[in-house]
């Protein structure tokens, strides 16, 4: 069941920013609006692989030399 919302006293240069946006995107205030909101709300917790492994190289992560045997232990203790 839908439910209506109301944002009240909300700042003249942020609806005008909103208008234009909405704007932008062919879509009216409200049309705007519900695509802010589904946009926020998504469950996107889990970051894409592109998203961390450029994460991994802006801090210049590497593999320490041991990797293969650190593996190797945990699979062999299971």
């Amino acid at each position: 069941m839908p439910v209506n919302l109301s944002i009240k006293n909300a700042p003249d240069a942020m609806v005008d920013r909103l208008r234009a946006r909405a704007a932008l995107h062919h879509r009216s205030l409200r049309g705007e609006l519900i695509a802010i909101i589904e946009a926020a709300v998504q469950d996107d917790s889990a970051p894409s692989p592109a998203a961390v492994l450029s994460e991994v190289r802006r801090l210049g992560l590497g593999t320490p030399s041991e990797a293969v045997s650190i593996v190797r232990a945990d699979r062999d203790g299971r």
